[in-house]
């Protein structure tokens, strides 16, 4: 048992990234006959239970390292035992913790729920399902900017699959779209990577942080502008305006338990706006170039959303437009930078992105009811189960629209005390009130169409609208209606756990400040103390590797400072570079002796 704790120790956290990557193989060599076929196929109970499992123990994993994080620990795995800023590192920190375990908590029972005929729908929708897990797992692990575009890419190759499940013509038009807009916004992470590569010499986030306040002017304002590009990258994937426009129509056309799960992706760019942009780009110039930005744009983003929900004319749309208000709630909580309002920004991401979740599987379960009408906003005979979805779109409603005692209300509670030393608090107290309101007229308006003006249904046997009515379901599709018991429940502990964890968010936002702890764990040092990095960045400079032929290495005295003892001395190190490293540190020893013997 000892033995198995110190391997879970010593591989922590890639773990989280394994787990959905090898159920993921695992699942698409089990096959797939095609989406006619899955209903009979033998495999399909395999395939559910294996998915599930997989779920189950991802939750589990995320909720350990969350104890272990919760400590202020941060803990570092360095892939090949190459330590950063040479090799890829991954760090579990309050942050990636609390990440991990909201993409579970949505991921579990959106598996459980999807595994009920949804997935019948389309081909590889488990494995899709958790090849996107693990991007997300590793986006928010990872410390290193272009592994950060590398999990990018798994997790919207995978959206980009999922999107289109169930097929449809609708499906496939704007699937076209989203994957142009995020092959766009690929292009430009890589152009914002090569600027800040090519004028740091680094893209490991906590040697980007340290270097920046460095650089020449030139090198620095280049370096900034990679970074702002790489802003409106993390935009266009948080859906913020006006490279946002794309997110109402596109997840209204994904299956339910699609756009349940597409939930957590908008957060990815949120995170991303944080992690990179708010603690990597630290400096004076970075900080007053976002903070200029990011103010209006929360705003607009916010305003735009209600508004777009009141003038909604689908509910599936609707729901699109309150999660583009609610991220940029989130994005004014980001812009004061402050502890508090980061903290207040984490509570809030979680909150909408469970309920945003729920009220997508209610979408689905109002639509089963509804015939020929789907989730359109038009009058339509009375739903069979009309009293209890009225009351679970009231609730969902309340929660949305932030009133109290629902967790909306806390978080925007948090966010309007966090506005005390800001020159804009009245500004934001009222687009935060004013948005809380028109929320609630759009939820009202919608409201009386579904429920308040739904006629009788036909009662003449004869007709076909009274046949049409008779063959609609009765209940509520299997696993829709417990599914969304489960996660407003989930919201319901979050609020009666409000106190700590907004302690533990308080905290996080408090250490993601903290670069120079950050480099201290991350960075390694040389005998001097000098942190061992590259600097100033000279693009001629090629290390001699193994199979790169015999090139002397100025800097080969300090691998022994960033590899295991046990790697050092493998295969992988030639002979040529061994001895290189001997004799570069005999000569830095010699030059030690002789200024200690020239002090008097």
């Amino acid at each position: 048992m000892n033995d198995f704790i110190q391997f879970w120790i010593q591989h922590t956290p890639i773990f989280s990234i394994l787990i959905p990557a090898f159920t993921a193989f695992i699942l698409v060599l089990l096959g797939n006959p095609g989406s006619g076929s899955l209903a009979h196929d033998w495999r399909q109970p395999w395939r559910r239970g294996i998915s599930y499992v997989s779920s189950v123990l991802g939750l589990t994993t995320a909720i350990i390292y969350l104890t272990f994080a919760s400590s202020g620990q941060i803990t570092t795995y360095n892939l090949s035992e190459w330590t950063a800023p040479f090799g890829i590192v991954l760090v579990l920190d309050r942050l990636s913790a609390f990440m991990l375990v909201l993409t579970y908590s949505l991921a579990v029972p959106v598996m459980w729920f999807a595994s009920k005929e949804w997935d019948e729908r389309g081909r590889y929708f488990h494995a899709m399902m958790h090849f996107l897990l693990m991007g997300l797992c590793g986006a928010f692990l990872t410390g290193d900017l272009f592994n950060l575009f590398v999990f990018f890419e798994i997790l919207l190759m995978a959206s980009y699959v999922l999107l289109l499940h169930g097929q449809g013509k609708a499906r496939f038009q704007l699937g076209i779209h989203y994957v142009t807009i995020n092959l766009l916004a690929s292009a430009f992470f890589l152009i914002g990577l090569g600027m800040i590569y090519g004028s740091v010499g680094s893209l490991n986030m906590a040697d980007v942080a340290r270097l920046i306040p460095l650089l020449e002017p030139d090198q620095h304002r280049i370096a900034i502008a990679g970074g702002l590009l790489l802003f409106v990258v993390f935009g266009i994937k948080a859906a913020m305006l006006p490279v946002g426009f794309w997110l109402p129509k596109t997840y209204a056309v994904a299956t339910t338990p699609v756009a349940a799960i597409f939930t957590i992706m908008t957060k990815v760019g949120i995170y991303s706006i944080l992690r990179v942009n708010g603690t990597v780009f630290d400096d004076a110039m970075s900080k007053e170039i976002l903070q200029n930005w990011l103010l209006p744009i929360g705003i607009i983003t916010s305003l735009y959303g209600v508004i777009g929900a009141m003038g909604a004319e689908r509910l599936r749309r609707f729901v699109g437009f309150m999660i583009l208000s609610s991220i940029g709630t989130i994005l004014i909580a980001i812009s004061l930078f402050n502890t508090n309002a980061w903290a207040a920004a984490l509570y809030y991401l979680v909150h909408s992105t469970i309920i945003g979740a729920a009220f997508y599987i209610l979408c689905g379960w109002i639509t089963s009811q509804r015939g020929a009408f789907k989730d359109q906003l038009q009058i339509a005979p009375q739903m069979k189960q009309h009293k209890t979805i009225a009351v679970v779109y009231f609730l969902i409603a309340l929660m949305m629209a932030g009133l109290p005692p629902f967790s909306g209300f806390f978080g925007k509670v948090f966010i309007l005390q966090a506005t005390e030393n800001s020159p804009y608090q009245i500004l934001i107290i009222v687009i935060v009130l004013l948005v809380s309101l028109l929320s609630i007229i759009a939820f009202t308006r919608a409201g009386f169409v579904l429920f308040w003006r739904a006629t009788k249904p036909e009662d003449n046997p004869e007709t076909e609208a009274y046949k049409a009515y008779q063959a609609l379901p009765a209940q509520a599709p299997k696993r829709n209606d417990k599914t969304i018991y489960i996660l407003l429940a989930g919201l319901i502990v979050y609020v009666i756990a409000s106190n700590p964890v907004y302690q533990y968010v308080l905290n996080t936002s408090k250490q993601m400040q903290d670069n120079a702890l950050y480099n201290q764990i991350l960075l390694k040092q040389d005998e001097h103390g000098q942190v061992i990095s590259i600097q100033p960045f000279n693009p001629e400079y090629l290390p001699e590797t193994k199979y790169g032929g015999e090139t002397e290495d100025p800097n080969a005295h300090l691998i022994p400072f960033l590899i295991a003892p046990n790697t050092l001395s493998g295969e992988h190190i030639s002979d040529f570079k061994l001895q290189q490293i001997q004799q570069q540190h005999s000569s830095v020893e010699e030059s030690n002796q002789l200024k200690l013997a020239e002090e008097p």
